[in-house]
């Protein structure tokens, strides 16, 4: 819309004269997203109402400008037509630097609504064509997020990735030792503030699939160790496979089923070193045992001394 001429400001955003600025700046948003180009794509009707709708929002939101049009009337915008500031200037709008609506909007009202409602502007328009900006103004956050998926092993060995951001091929280097949830910050490749060139920052949420044995406990890795009878009676040194590796575990003679066994910093990695491997021992009984095992069982049946049931035979009755 030309900015020469008359323009009841008021009734193109359909608010009283005497209309607070917030009842000014809800109109305008009611009537921006109703003819906003995006959802009247082709409607140069759509597009026209559009600028006279931000042309209106510009003089009314701003009390200088608005004192100046309800004071010159018709002639308002040649009160000051020498400084470039209002409408007399020229009002357009580049739409294709916005990448939606909210984008749109949320800049649009930083330009304008500055503080005590006085306009964002701050100046004029700087050098390159752009908006001043209003230090003032509530910045827009620009930061965004994604998940990635790695493996249990990327996950405790670390690992690197090569990522498409925006058209563009971001190496990621992934520490060893994350855990389901951690945030990686990528600076700079968030999203893109249209018209400012401002750009946030990318946040990678890291996650990965449980493993079939071990199982994370803040820095600890635990799992289940099988455990034959004899070891649980007589104790043994048996080799444990780890992670990364393997170590030697000494089982005590009389340990029972169900008891732990800690191998110190050997667990998941952190920022120090290690935490600890916790190793449940459940034992373990052979689908089938040979002839000489079932006889061994007959001679302890024959020589055991304790009654399982003893102590439990005296508690059960009530």
């Amino acid at each position: 819309m030309a900015a020469s001429g008359y323009r009841d400001y008021y009734k193109v955003l359909g608010v009283e004269r005497n209309a607070a600025s917030d009842s000014i700046k809800s109109a305008f948003r009611k009537l921006a997203r109703r003819y906003h180009p995006d959802v009247n794509p082709g409607n140069s009707e759509a597009e026209a109402k559009f600028k006279e709708i931000n042309e209106a929002y510009e003089v009314l939101s701003d009390p200088e400008k608005r004192k100046r049009y309800e004071q010159f009337g018709n002639y308002w915008n040649h009160s000051n037509a020498s400084s470039g500031n209002g409408p007399a200037a020229g009002f357009d709008v580049d739409f294709g630097r916005y990448g939606n609506f909210d984008d749109f909007v949320n800049d649009l009202l930083g330009r304008f609504a500055g503080p005590m409602g006085s306009s964002g502007f701050s100046g004029g328009f700087p050098a390159g064509g752009g908006f001043a900006q209003n230090p003032s103004r509530q910045p827009i956050n620009l930061d965004a997020e994604v998940g990635l998926q790695i493996s249990f092993a990327e996950a405790f060995q670390g690992t690197e990735r090569t990522l498409s951001v925006n058209e563009e091929r971001v190496k990621v280097v992934i520490p060893k030792g994350v855990k389901p949830g951690s945030r990686l910050r990528l600076k700079g490749k968030g999203n893109l503030q249209p018209g400012i060139g401002r750009r946030g920052d990318l946040y990678l949420r890291l996650d990965f699939p449980s493993h079939s044995i071990w199982s994370l406990d803040g820095d600890h890795l635990r799992a289940e160790m099988p455990v034959s009878i004899d070891e649980f009676v007589l104790g043994a040194e048996v080799t444990v496979l780890l992670p990364d590796g393997e170590a030697e575990l000494k089982i005590p003679p009389g340990t029972v089923p169900g008891q732990s066994l800690r191998l110190k910093g050997k667990g998941w990695p952190n920022s120090t070193g290690r935490g600890d491997l916790i190793l449940t021992l459940v034992i373990n009984l052979p689908e089938q045992w040979s002839s000489e095992e079932l006889n061994l069982f007959e001679q302890l049946k024959r020589v055991r001394c304790n009654e399982p049931r003893k102590s439990w035979l005296k508690s059960a009755r009530l």
